[in-house]
């Protein structure tokens, strides 16, 4: 009788090893993300702190979904030595994406709404990899869908986010916030506060607040008409936003399969200008320019605060520094740009102001 062996290293086995292997030693080399503390006149009691995921070696915090994504696509046997690369993308996770295919020696496609700012489609293609750009937004998982049925490693953001990522620990975000926060005056923050991109940090931050067994509230701001908004306040999974929004990243047209609604405890909606504006508030406070969703963020944190100040409580809020600003040059950014979409952001700056002395959340005041 003849006794066939299975070969205990198969093909291709040798090559997502050398690849295991990089992604840690990469993980390695990257220093945790800075935790910025301020401190307003109009809010004594509550300290406000930011997460700054633009110091990733890609500039936004999807570098650590982008390489939990091709973890998740190494460890399940979907990538392969010398298997191309794709995942539909508004920027951030595809610039992510495209830095961590260069260093594996992959190609990568990034399917990409047209309207997408031409900063992170340059950023894309320095970094060797190819844009296919949709004219209609709500086509980019059906043409990413494509390149995985020719051949290609679909490494699917939206339907894995959410568990591509360990948020049991392993130095996630939540994990790194609270070890930061260890030797402040308040441990355990009241808020933490976050947009929703694939669903995977805000499944990740609320689980693991679960799971540390945290009073922690979850907190996702989101921009006006958002279909996670409505999604979440009456439990519909097939929810669609009421009105587009300009800011990248957050607000999608539909909920996403990673967006997880039992883990969230509320929901805020914020003005495209009031989120440029937000941005440029920071930019004021930290000498640094962010994207809009860190000015969506800054202003959630501002209706919590404020709230929080009109029943007497003290504590913390956490919230991220999303990306860096100069993405956006030549939208958000650029006057001429908002003023062809009626985008005032003057009044909100004001309203901003007025907020941060009084803590008082003020309304803006138009002409």
């Amino acid at each position: 009788m003849t006794t066939t062996l299975i070969d205990p290293a198969p093909h291709g086995r040798a090559w997502v090893n050398e690849a295991l292997a990089l992604l840690e030693q990469e993980a390695a080399r990257s220093a945790d993300t800075h935790l910025l503390r301020l401190d307003f006149p109009g809010f004594p009691g509550i300290a406000f702190y930011f997460k700054d995921e633009s110091v990733h070696p890609t500039g936004s915090l999807k570098h650590r979904l982008a390489r939990s994504l091709f973890l998740y696509a190494l460890c399940n046997g979907r990538l392969r030595q010398g298997q191309a690369v794709v995942d539909a993308s508004s920027g951030s996770t595809a610039i992510s994406e495209a830095w961590f295919a260069r260093m594996l020696g992959l190609q990568f496609i990034a399917v990409m709404p047209a309207c997408t700012a031409p900063q992170k489609i340059h950023a894309v293609q320095a970094l060797g990899g190819q844009c296919d750009l949709v004219e209609d937004p709500s086509q980019v998982h059906a043409r990413a869908a494509q390149h995985a049925a020719e051949g290609a490693c679909h490494l699917d953001q939206f339907g894995l986010a959410e568990r591509a990522t360990d948020w049991r620990g392993n130095n996630n975000i939540a994990e790194s916030i609270l070890g930061q926060l260890r030797r402040e005056p308040q441990p355990v923050p009241t808020w933490i506060v976050c947009g929703v991109g694939t669903g995977g940090t805000s499944a990740t931050i609320g689980r693991y607040l679960r799971y540390r067994r945290l009073d922690t509230r979850l907190c996702v701001a989101e921009p006006t008409g958002s279909s996670y908004v409505h999604g979440w306040r009456t439990r519909d999974r097939n929810a669609v936003a009421s009105q587009p929004t300009r800011i990248e990243g957050i607000g999608r047209p539909k909920v996403e399969p990673g967006f997880l609604f039992d883990v969230v405890d509320d929901v805020v909606e914020v003005d495209d200008a009031a989120a440029i504006a937000g941005a440029l508030q920071l930019e004021s406070l930290f000498g640094t320019q962010y994207g809009g969703s860190s000015g969506v963020n800054l202003i959630g944190c501002l209706q919590l605060a404020s709230a929080m100040r009109a029943r007497g409580e003290t504590g913390s809020i956490v919230s991220l520094l999303c990306d860096r600003g100069k993405r956006y040059q030549e939208t958000l950014f650029d006057p001429a740009w908002r003023a062809e979409r009626g985008l005032d952001i003057a009044p909100w700056q004001a309203a901003i102001a007025r907020t941060l002395d009084t803590g008082v959340l003020a309304a803006p005041v138009t002409a």
